[in-house]
C-alpha cells in the first residue's frame, strides 16, 4: 500500500487554523466514514483495509465506539472555529467493506452524525457493500437506519475475471442484492472494473449489459490499475498473469461510454455515469468541487477550508490515539493559493459540467486553442467559457491537465 505523505505534524488536539473557517458557508460539508475491514484482500487492492489476521490487536467490535469518539473530537474542533452548526449534505461509508459491521453499528455512527450536526433534508446517505456481505434483511435495516443509497462492488459479471481480481462473490448474487436494495427503497450504484488481464471484449460487453439490465441509478467504471506491492503486481512481475494494456483499456472505455449512453446514462465525471443529474454521487462531487468533509476512521482523509489531513492508517494505532483522547491525525498540509488552483484544474477538468476558462492563468487560457485543435476539448463549449472534455479528451485527461497547467 502507498505510504501517506509526510508534511506538517498535526496538533495533538486536532485544532485547525482560523483560516479554515473562511468562506465555510459557501462550501458543502460531508462526512466520510472509513470502515477498514475485509474478509479477504483482493489481489489488486491497495486501499487501507485489513483482514482479521492483519488487525494485530485491533477489534472490529470496538470500531463503532472509536468512530463515535472521533465525531466528538470533530464537533469540538469545528465549534472552536465557529463553524460547528453546518448542515451535512452527504454521509458516505466506504472501505473496506462497511457492511461487515452489524447494521446497528452503522446506525449508531449515522445517529451520532445526525446528533452532532444538522443533517440536511434530502441528504445523500451512502454505504459501499460487497454483494456477498448483505442479505434482504440487512438492506431493509439499512433503509430503516436512514441510508438512502448503496454502492455495490460488482466489478464484473464474468466468473474468470472475478477470480483474477480475487473477488469472492458469485455473479448470480448481483441481481438478488439489487432487487433487495430496490425493495428497500435504496438508490443503487454499481462499480465495474475494466482491463483485467484475461478479460476479452465479449467479457466486458457482457458485464456492461448485465449491469444495465439491472437498471441501477448510477454506474462507475474504472480502469484496473496495477499498484506496486499488491499481489496482482507480483503475479505480473513473475509472469504468472498478463500485464494490463493501455490501448485495450482505452478501447474498453469507449465501449463503456457508447453502451451506457445508449442505455440512457450520461457521463458527469470521467469514470462515472448517472441516469439523471439527481442520481449523481453528491458526496464524490464534493471532493471534485473542493468542498469540505471530515473523514472518520483509520487512514481517512479530511479537508476543511484548504487544510487537509489524514489519520493514522492501522486500526490499532487509530484505537490507541482515540483511547488517549488524542486526534488520530498523522499529518496535515495547508494548501496555498497556487496548490488549490492546481487541484481545482486537475479535478474540475474531469467533470462534464466543465471547467471555467476564466479560472485559468494566462498560460492555461492560451492552451485552450491547441486543445480544441487536437480534439481534446469541445470547441463550442470553450467559446462559451468552459473547458469540457471530448471523448478523446477523457482518454487523455492527464495530458489536458498538463497543458492547462504548463
Amino acid at each position: 500500500m502507498p505510504s501517506l505523505p509526510i508534511t506538517d505534524p498535526a496538533p495533538r488536539n486536532g485544532a485547525l487554523p482560523a483560516s479554515a473557517a473562511v468562506g465555510a458557508s459557501s462550501r458543502a460539508f460531508g462526512v466520510y466514514v472509513h470502515v477498514p475491514f475485509c474478509r479477504v484482500r483482493c489481489g489488486y487492492c491497495d486501499f487501507n483495509t485489513y483482514t482479521g489476521e492483519e488487525l494485530r490487536g485491533a477489534h472490529r467490535i470496538d470500531y463503532a465506539d472509536q468512530a463515535l469518539a472521533e465525531i466528538v473530537q470533530a464537533e469540538r474542533v469545528l465549534a472552536a472555529l465557529g463553524i460547528g452548526e453546518r448542515a451535512v449534505s452527504t454521509v458516505f461509508f466506504g472501505g473496506g467493506t462497511p457492511t461487515l459491521l452489524p447494521v446497528n453499528d452503522l446506525r449508531r455512527i449515522l445517529t451520532a452524525v445526525s446528533n452532532t450536526w444538522v443533517v440536511a433534508a434530502g441528504a445523500e446517505i451512502t454505504t459501499e457493500a460487497n454483494p456477498d456481505s448483505v442479505d434482504r434483511a440487512y438492506l431493509m435495516s439499512l433503509r430503516d437506519a436512514g441510508f438512502t443509497r448503496i454502492s455495490f462492488g460488482m466489478q464484473s459479471a464474468v466468473p474468470h475475471v472475478l477470480a483474477t481480481l480475487d473477488r469472492t462473490h458469485n455473479p448470480a448474487q448481483i441481481p438478488l442484492v439489487v432487487a433487495w436494495a430496490r425493495e428497500a427503497g435504496l438508490q443503487v450504484s454499481l462499480d465495474l472494473i475494466y482491463g483485467t488481464p484475461g478479460e476479452s471484449p465479449a467479457d466486458w460487453e457482457l458485464s456492461l449489459r448485465e449491469a444495465i439490465d439491472l437498471e441501477p441509478d448510477h454506474i462507475s467504471a474504472y480502469a484496473l490499475i496495477v499498484e506496486p506491492g499488491t499481489r496482482l503486481a507480483a503475479q505480473i512481475r513473475r509472469g504468472e498473469t498478463a500485464t494490463t494494456d493501455d490501448d485495450v483499456q482505452a478501447d474498453r472505455y469507449e465501449v463503456a461510454d457508447a453502451t451506457l449512453a445508449g442505455a440512457g446514462f450520461s457521463w458527469y465525471e470521467v469514470s462515472n455515469w448517472a441516469r439523471s443529474p439527481e442520481n449523481r454521487s453528491r458526496h464524490n462531487l464534493g471532493y471534485w468541487n473542493g468542498d469540505d468533509w471530515w473523514g472518520i476512521g483509520p487512514g481517512a482523509h479530511s479537508h476543511v477550508g484548504g487544510v487537509r489531513w489524514w489519520n493514522v492508517k492501522h486500526p490499532a494505532a487509530y484505537a490507541d490515539r482515540i483511547s488517549a483522547f488524542r486526534s488520530p491525525a498523522a499529518g496535515r498540509e495547508t494548501l496555498d493559493a497556487d496548490t488549490q488552483n492546481v487541484e481545482a484544474v486537475m479535478l474540475g477538468v474531469r467533470l462534464a459540467d466543465g471547467l471555467p476558462v476564466v479560472g485559468l492563468d494566462a498560460s492555461g487560457r492560451n492552451a485552450v486553442v491547441g486543445l480544441i485543435a487536437d480534439g481534446l476539448i469541445e470547441g463550442r463549449q470553450a467559446l462559451a467559457g468552459l473547458v469540457r472534455l471530448t471523448l478523446r479528451g477523457r482518454l487523455m485527461a492527464d495530458e489536458v491537465v498538463r497543458r492547462l497547467l504548463a
